[in-house]
């Protein structure tokens, strides 16, 4: 059957939405078609329409996730300087988070609503972290970035500050008086540091010839 005109993009990005915000306050379980339908001003025929039941929804959920996390660090292009890369590849991962709060939550707190196959999980997983990991390895091939560690050790790294700052934002949990907006930026730029070669790697390597 031919999906009705009323059934459109923009209705689907509505439904998406509000089932995000659902999920992030009370959970999956509390996620109905037919409330979700009210709450959109819709019918329960459109959401069967464009999502076929519940899993079809959260599996769009978790896509739609992916699919704009993916959009944002893909806007941040690299340049000639791949330490900074990382660094604003840092900074959108919190802008991202910051706008869309309720998918962040979905892509990255709540395992349960992740519905993609086991067979399209690595891929998933693969697709988001790939900016990163690509940024990391182009900043040890430039000598930027320590080389007795693999990209994606120093690239997780990375991710992992960067989610945990984020998550004591979005839980409510940051420190009384204290504000992870005050200090995201510098946290970032001081891992990147940390990751430098030492010293014993700038150092020229001689054959010994004795």
């Amino acid at each position: 059957m031919a999906r009705l005109k009323t059934h459109d993009e923009a209705l689907r990005q509505r439904l998406l939405h509000r089932a995000a915000a659902t999920v992030f306050d009370r959970g999956t379980a509390a996620l109905s078609l037919r409330q979700l339908a009210t709450d959109a001003k819709t019918s329960t025929t459109a959401v069967y329409s464009l999502f076929g039941n519940k899993a079809g929804l959260l599996d769009s959920l978790y896509q739609e996730a992916v699919r704009l996390f993916v959009a944002r660090l893909a806007a941040i292009r690299p340049t000639g300087d791949p330490a900074a890369d990382v660094i604003h590849l840092g900074l959108a991962y919190r802008e991202y988070a910051v706008a869309n709060p309720h998918l962040y939550a979905i892509l990255f707190a709540d395992r349960s609503v992740h519905c993609p196959s086991d067979a399209d999980r690595p891929r998933e997983v693969t697709e988001t972290y790939r900016p990163l990991v690509d940024a990391v390895r182009r900043g040890q091939q430039a000598g930027q970035f320590t080389s007795d560690s693999t990209p994606e050790v120093i690239a997780l790294s990375v991710w992992g500050t960067a989610h945990g700052l984020v998550s004591l934002v979005l839980s409510g949990n940051e420190p009384p008086q204290l504000a992870v907006a005050d200090c995201y930026e510098r946290a970032m730029r001081a891992l990147v540091t940390g990751w430098r070669p030492g010293e014993e790697e700038e150092a020229p390597r001689f054959t010994d010839v004795t």
